[in-house]
């Protein structure tokens, strides 16, 4: 359900999974709607308009406050080609392919009337979104040029990316910095301080432009899955999780939709071992019918990434759905979803989400494990950790980070709960789906699955 929900107890949750097996419909409002084939996706040039103006809007108008909120009235952005700063991407205009030779960037906020000059210091010009800065030479004219654009600002305090905690913060290399420095005057050195909060923030931020094509983005994503977890690409027997997951990135290669990770397929099934304790329960081989299966996929477009998780199950003969048991272990996992959502509060950091989750959970009775994060410009976005698969209890650092509005993120986890139809064997549910926090609620972007997909 969009938004934050209401907490159900287990009990209503597989009654409700009961009716929904005996043929009940959810309401719209859930947004369970299969996902089908997935719709037009640009071509390659045809990018480069979008991409521009939802980066000429966050330039315009995100940049000038966030670099006000983190104390800075000059950012510098220094990389060179072969070392891309994590960041430099998210700062110029398409077509880029590389930070060639040494690219230098400079924003100076100059007041809240004048607003933030952004001037290049490079050889290579970036359309109209930056002011030219340096007419041209060798290195260390390049070098004197950008100290002298530094000097005649009279910064205050001078962003450079160097963070012991966020990665993508740490842009700036010891070469460089090195650099920087010798420059520089004494005193102007003596005001760069750490750009990690900028970083952060104008990483981990979605505009309303964003906010339009992002919704399309996650279709696209689920849609594919919705093919591969289907009788066009499975055939019980025969048919592999390799072959699944080769299918998948295949597929996205021919949409033209770059992966950032290789898509992974693995199944379950009545017979099997998955213990309470276990981090994650599944295995690869032939696809048999009775199977559940579970894929994990990533995709970028327009700059922005998705991560997704869904639940597959293989028909068995004469059956027309998944066992009820099946169906209800699904309906935990999205009442393990809401309860988590239910969670998120401006200003809570990402540790105190996850603790007041596991103990919504525990009230619940519900056996899961919970690993949000940030979604965006990558897959593993700055932003509040909200746990790890493999520490259920606070992150120093990155878990201490505060939610913040107009931020995405995906909805990962699982729950095991035991199935009926398996003679009680636990079946591990494992959910990802990407939403955005709007500062009051969060909305799922293309919707939640709540119903199994299913191979005939």
């Amino acid at each position: 359900m969009i938004g934050v929900q209401k907490r159900r107890t287990v009990a209503t949750i597989v009654s409700v999974a009961l009716w929904l097996a005996a043929g009940g419909a959810w309401a719209a409002g859930d947004q369970g709607r299969t996902i089908s084939t997935p719709a037009a996706v640009l071509p390659v040039r045809a990018r480069v308009e979008p991409v521009n103006r939802a980066l000429e809007d966050r330039l315009d108008n995100l940049l000038p406050g966030l670099m006000r909120e983190a104390g800075l009235d000059m950012w510098l952005v220094i990389n060179r080609e072969y070392a891309e700063d994590p960041v430099y991407f998210s700062l110029v205009p398409e077509p880029v392919h590389a930070a060639r030779r040494t690219t230098m960037l400079v924003f100076y906020d100059r007041g809240v009337e004048a607003g933030v000059e952004r001037l290049t210091v490079n050889r290579y010009p970036f359309q109209s979104l930056y002011e030219s800065a340096w007419q041209g030479g060798d290195l260390d004219e390049q070098w004197r040029g950008l100290a002298e654009v530094i000097a005649a600002r009279k910064p205050r305090r001078i962003g450079i990316n160097v963070s012991r905690e966020w990665p993508v913060a740490d842009g700036l290399t010891a070469g460089l910095e090195d650099r920087l420095r010798e420059v520089i005057s004494p005193k102007l050195a003596e005001r760069l301080v750490s750009a990690e909060e900028l970083v952060v923030r104008w990483l981990e931020t979605r505009t309303a432009i964003e906010l339009e094509s992002y919704p399309h983005i996650v279709s696209l994503a689920r849609g594919v899955i919705s093919e591969a977890f289907s009788e066009k690409v499975i055939t019980p027997g025969v048919t592999t999780t390799d072959d699944v997951a080769w299918y998948i990135a295949q597929r996205y290669a021919d949409l033209g939709l770059p992966i950032w990770f290789n898509p992974y397929v693995n199944l379950q099934r009545s017979g099997g071992e998955c213990q309470a304790d276990s981090p994650f329960c599944g295995a690869g081989g032939v696809i048999e019918r009775g199977d559940v299966l579970h894929t994990d996929v990533g995709i970028c477009y327009l700059r922005l990434c998705t991560d997704t998780q869904e639940m597959g199950y293989v028909l068995k003969l004469g059956e027309t759905g998944a066992p009820a048991g099946l169906v209800a272990a699904l309906a935990v996992g999205n009442l393990w979803q809401d309860l988590l959502t239910a969670e998120f509060e401006a200003g809570r950091t990402g540790n105190e989400i996850l603790e007041a989750t596991l103990a919504a959970a525990r009230a619940e009775g519900i056996v899961q494990s919970t690993y949000s994060h940030p979604i965006g410009f990558f897959g593993h976005a700055p932003g509040p950790t909200i746990g790890m698969w493999d520490n259920q209890g606070p992150t120093p650092g990155r878990g201490d980070w505060a939610l913040h509005p107009s931020t995405a993120y995906a909805i990962e986890g699982n729950v095991k709960a035991a199935v009926p139809e398996w003679a009680g064997q636990l079946v591990q549910i494992k959910l990802e789906q990407s939403a955005v926090f709007d500062g009051e609620t969060v909305k799922y972007l293309a919707g939640r699955q709540i119903h199994w997909h299913l191979v005939r």
